[in-house]
Parts: structure tokens; sequence; C-alpha cells
């Protein structure tokens, strides 16, 4: 059983058929790359799978559960997590507050507990706390963890965003437009990332990039969607050599890269 089995999904804004029979497959511990011009349709996909969207038709199977149509929180305690192409930390809380918060679908106090500070309320808040600073020296941040978030640089903002979405100890993590805004020195050690937090927390993973070495260098699998459908699927070589994407998106310069 995959772990991820998108089928046929489909969306419609309106007379806009924005996703059209997607399909794709996942199993535990890939690393694919979702690509295609700019309004392609994939972060329509990647919103449909984290429940912002819910499909027109089609289903999505995640560990043989359908999760289509699921709230986005909901989607998040099955093991999906996502970071944004904008960033999107809460700039005014710092770096080990932006962890911390991910933890609240783990906490089982309840309400009374946490009003009333019951002892387990500071057991929790104790486990949560160290598991925050566990997850920060992972990322080399845990020297900055009582900064705010909006002083750091935006390549540790982007590594504060990929922690913060791993607290949630996903089984899938979906990064739309990790690269973005990086340098070609920047992208590599995000290339590096990558595949690190494949290996170290056992991981599968499926991004959205514009970055052809970052895509053609990390992914085992590439889908290509063109005004929503799929027009190519296959290995970093086969897409490289494949025609119709070259003509639709690559380019001859980036087919070569």
């Amino acid at each position: 059983m995959p772990l991820l089995d998108i089928q046929k999904i489909s969306i419609q804004f309106g007379g806009l058929m924005a996703v059209s029979d997607f399909s794709m497959q996942m199993e535990k511990n890939d690393i694919c790359g979702l690509i295609g011009p700019n309004g392609a349709g994939k972060t329509t996909v990647f919103n449909m799978l984290t429940g912002v969207y819910r499909p027109t038709r089609g289903k999505i199977l995640f560990n043989g559960k359908s999760i289509a149509g699921m709230r986005p929180y909901n989607i998040t305690s099955e093991g999906i997590a996502r970071t944004f192409q904008n960033i999107r930390l809460m700039k005014n809380l710092t770096v080990l507050e932006n962890v911390k918060i991910s933890y609240i679908y783990q906490t089982k106090c309840n309400l009374a507990e946490s009003i009333l500070r019951l002892p387990r309320y500071f057991q929790e808040e104790k486990e949560i706390e160290e598991k925050s600073l566990e997850l920060l020296k992972v990322f080399h941040l845990e020297d900055k963890k009582n900064e705010l978030a909006t002083n750091l640089p935006y390549g540790e903002q982007r590594r504060l965003e990929i922690a913060r979405a791993l607290a949630t100890q996903p089984k899938l993590l979906l990064l739309d437009e990790p690269a973005a805004g990086m340098n070609p020195q920047e992208t590599q050690k995000l290339s590096d990332l990558i595949r690190w937090i494949r290996e170290k927390f056992d991981i599968a993973i499926l991004l959205i990039e514009h970055d052809m070495r970052l895509v053609m260098g990390v992914c085992e699998k590439i889908v290509v969607l063109d005004y929503g459908k799929i027009i190519a699927e296959g290995t970093p070589e086969e897409i490289r050599n494949n025609p119709k994407v070259i003509e639709a998106y690559l380019g001859e310069e980036a087919a070569h890269a």
C-alpha cells in the first residue's frame, strides 16, 4: 500500500478546471518533485492534499485512509505537514515559541487542567520545551531560541519553518518552493538538508520548486503539470529529455543543466 495514493483528483473554480484528473503515488521515504509553469496548478494540488480545498472529484488516500475534504488540522494529525512559498512564521514570537506551538496537536491536557495549571499541564510544558529545543539543535538554531522569528536571516527563517513543520511528526512533508529567494550556495545547502531530513526523520518529501538544479539533484521522481494536467512523470533523466516538458516548461538551456 502506497503512503500517498492520489486518484484522479480534479477541482473546478466556477468555469475554470484548475486541476484535472491528477494522479500520483508516493512510497515511504520517497523524494518527489512537482514542477510546471506558474499557474499550472501545483499549489492547488498541495491545497487539496492539506485540506484547504476539497477536490471536486477523485480520491486522496493517505496510509490507506481517505483524507479528501478533511479539515487541515485533522490532516496534520494524520501525518502531513507543509511549508509555504511565502514563509509563514509567527514573526512576533520567538524562535522557540514558533516550534512549541506546533506541538499543540500532541497535547493531552484538557481545558480545566490548563486553566488551573494542574501537574499534568506543567509536565507537558516541560516535555514540549525539551522536544522543541532538541529540534532547534538539530537545525542549528538553538542559539537563536530567544530571538524573534522576524529578526532571523532569510535562510534561517526557512529552516525554522521546516523545523516547525517537523514538530508535528509528519510521515509526509510538503515543501512549497523552499529555494525561493535563495542564492546558489544556499540552494546547495537546502538540497543537502532535504536528503538529510528524509534520513533523519524517516519521512517522504514532496516539493514544488522552480530551481531545476535542486529538483534534478534531489528528486527521485518528478511529475510535471501544465494547465492543470499531468504532461509527464518519471525520473529526472526522463523528465530532462522529455520533448513535451522542454517545450512547455524547461527550455533547452534548463534541459541541459
